[in-house]
């Protein structure tokens, strides 16, 4: 039985916070963003959870949708919230307690860093704090392995059935809508799996 990985990512983005905000805020988010955000009622509320540098919560922000944003590194927290103008929680998915409160939640290359074997935990919690009627928007590196990288981050790769046995005890989503884009960084080739995962309306 091979041990399991533990997270170690916030320990990496503490040391590299600055030169990791620096790369990623400049990625040109719009062809995500056109998927997501139709599904998201004018100025709802959206969680940005596993917020990074603060680029996805600004750029929501500016677009008149309330937000609020968390992520398990303090110094990227900080950041976000020099970035944003809003304050940013230190905080884990495994710690998320709300319940019906977000109209949306984007975890863009974030959930990514939760164990496999707390996935399903970290998926309950977002579910739980979805409004019904609400939508998830995640990505996953193409895979199904876990590994952690020469700089200490870990990593859970998901392709769509790996995914789909996490989903599996939510109960009211709709449907999922899942497909594949590549990594719009220079240099980087990577294949992502990117996933909508829609909340059934509340029942009348």
């Amino acid at each position: 039985m091979k041990p399991r990985i533990q997270a170690v990512s916030p320990s990496y983005y503490g040391q590299h916070a600055q030169a990791y905000a620096a790369s990623t805020r400049d990625v040109d988010m719009a062809p995500l963003y056109a998927r997501f955000l139709p599904h998201v009622p004018a100025g709802g509320l959206i969680l940005d959870a596993g917020c990074g540098s603060g680029r996805d919560a600004l750029a929501f922000l500016q677009r008149g949708y309330a937000v609020e944003a968390f992520d398990a590194s303090p110094e990227l927290a900080q950041l976000a919230t020099q970035h944003t103008g809003i304050p940013v929680k230190v905080m884990r998915f495994q710690e998320l307690d709300d319940t019906a409160r977000f109209d949306a939640i984007w975890t863009c290359a974030s959930l990514l860093h939760v164990p496999a074997h707390e996935q399903a935990q970290a998926w309950a919690r977002l579910w739980q704090a979805l409004q019904a009627g609400g939508v998830i928007y995640a990505s996953y590196k193409l895979g199904q392995g876990e590994r952690v990288d020469e700089g200490g981050r870990a990593f859970t790769d998901a392709d769509e059935q790996r995914l789909s046995e996490w989903l599996s005890p939510l109960p009211d989503v709709s449907y999922v809508d899942t497909w594949l884009s590549t990594d719009q960084r220079p240099g980087q080739a990577q294949t992502w799996l990117n996933a909508l995962v829609h909340r059934q309306p509340a029942k009348r």
